[in-house]
């Protein structure tokens, strides 16, 4: 959120859900216009790496992928346990991408779970859409999301989400068209819902076909005239 107490200033919100956080956090009169986080859909229109799967997955496995900054809030120790339910039922590998304070403990409990051989914590990354174009599915489940970017870059480059039903990620995420969403910490759901994109081929491709088509909502020329609209009318 971007706001002043200036009056001829514009406060905008970038979901839904930030601007009524706001409005319940601040004592702000004027409104706030939701202006949705934009991705340039281009960019992660990107063929995968044969290359680059046989690293990760070697054996033919199916990629299930992960990418924040590590916080608690992120709750990527509930990402571990949905992995080993997947991968009970279908050979898996787990890729994680960036790094933070819950990093060593999430390492730890891979290790505990005897999981470790079947992840991969490759640190932060700047080509991301190199990464996602190996992914079979983005899993997120965040104790909050004030819009959910990584989700939707995800979505762009045809990766359906699992993740929570918080913030503003029901705003991108098309529940039971591209991804499924559940409550916070509901590790069977979210592993059911893993398990029912990932068994039948089919079902994935119809997930990241309209994973990729919904993206385009929110691509760059799409969003970008709605700044520049808000800024001519103020100056």
């Amino acid at each position: 959120v971007a706001f002043s107490i200036n009056q001829s200033d514009a406060i905008t919100a970038v979901s839904k859900n930030l601007r009524d956080v706001t409005y319940e956090t601040f004592e702000i009169k004027k409104e706030i216009e939701v202006i949705h986080n934009f991705v340039d859909v281009k960019r992660f229109q990107k063929k995968p790496i044969d290359a680059f799967r046989r690293v990760i997955a070697p054996d033919g496995e199916m990629i299930l992928m992960h990418a924040s900054n590590f916080r608690k809030v992120k709750r990527v120790q509930d990402i571990v346990y949905i992995f080993a339910e997947v991968n009970k039922k279908i050979r898996s590998k787990l890729l994680f991408v960036g790094d933070g304070h819950e990093r060593p403990a999430v390492e730890n409990l891979c290790r505990e779970m005897g999981l470790l051989d079947e992840m991969r914590f490759v640190g932060k990354q700047e080509q991301m859409e190199e990464i996602l174009a190996v992914a079979d599915l983005f899993l997120l489940p965040s104790e909050y999301e004030s819009f959910g970017l990584a989700a939707l870059e995800a979505m762009a480059a045809g990766v359906p989400v699992i993740s929570t039903n918080v913030g503003g990620l029901p705003e991108i995420i098309l529940n039971g068209e591209t991804g499924y969403m559940s409550d916070v910490g509901d590790i069977a759901g979210m592993s059911k819902n893993a398990l029912e994109i990932l068994t039948d081929k089919t079902v994935l491709q119809q997930f990241k076909t309209r994973a990729a088509a919904h993206a385009r909502v929110f691509d760059i020329q799409n969003i970008v005239p709605k700044y520049e609209a808000l800024y001519n009318r103020f100056l």
